[in-house]
């Protein structure tokens, strides 16, 4: 369901931002299915490329083999993500606040944590620069929060005006698909608002999963059930070095 939810969220010509793993089955997804000129750009520098498997990493050869064109990481970031040439860029975390800020840095105090994370690597780029940001992550207690312990890649910042004044490009976060629904910014505040639920989750589920008094749309919907032809795309998809089945 995120997949797919994700996947529909993506347009035909747009220029894609892609990590590995959920995002990454999304933009292909969505290349497969609707959207045939989606350009896909992984971190790794492969500019444009439609792989048949879906790649193990940003480094996976696959990628190079059916890209338009392969560049090196400082002109990914240079040339395409800082100037503002990638339209959606994808997002993940351990932790996300209710301004959409996002923690893969550490869990509890910065100089003795409980957990240290795996860090940043480009997503402090991707929060600032692309011109929309969409975060996948499953909705757990723990991971939605009302404050993360360290704000790694910037969201809403405080509030309407941070990305302003902070002189950030893109527009931040403007979706939160989970296992359970969609959150989007409110247009005033910024904060995270349930927009929609997946089929047969409760708006209480969601609220339970929450770590903040998690607002409500006024017109609150239930997510499409994946078609068929949805189904049939993505459980064709493999892996590289995945056995056909």
């Amino acid at each position: 369901m995120m997949s797919v939810a994700a996947a529909r969220a993506l347009r035909d010509g747009q220029i894609c931002f892609v990590g590995i793993g959920l995002p990454s089955t999304a933009a292909n997804l969505a290349r497969r299915l609707h959207a045939p000129r989606l350009v896909l750009i992984y971190e790794s520098g492969t500019v444009d490329t439609k792989p048949d498997l879906l790649p193990l990493s940003i480094g996976d050869g696959i990628l190079a083999d059916s890209a338009l064109t392969v560049v090196s990481v400082p002109e990914i970031f240079n040339y395409w993500l800082q100037p503002g040439r990638i339209d959606v860029g994808f997002l993940s975390g351990a932790q996300i606040d209710r301004l959409g800020n996002i923690n893969t840095t550490v869990i509890g105090e910065y100089d003795e944590p409980h957990v240290r994370l795996p860090g940043s690597g480009g997503a402090p780029e991707i929060a600032a620069s692309c011109r929309d940001v969409i975060v996948i992550m499953r909705h757990r207690r723990r991971a939605f929060v009302e404050r993360v312990d360290f704000v790694t890649s910037v969201g809403h910042g405080t509030g309407p005006a941070d990305r302003r004044l902070l002189g950030l490009r893109g527009a931040g976060p403007v979706r939160v698909i989970t296992d359970l629904g969609v959150l989007e910014p409110d247009p005033g505040t910024c904060e995270l608002v349930l927009t929609a639920t997946h089929p047969g989750v409760t708006v209480e589920q969601v609220q339970a999963e929450t770590g903040w008094d998690l607002e409500i749309a006024a017109g609150v919907t239930v997510t499409a059930a994946p078609s068929d032809e949805e189904l049939m795309v993505l459980r064709g998809m493999r892996a590289a070095g995945e056995p056909e089945s």
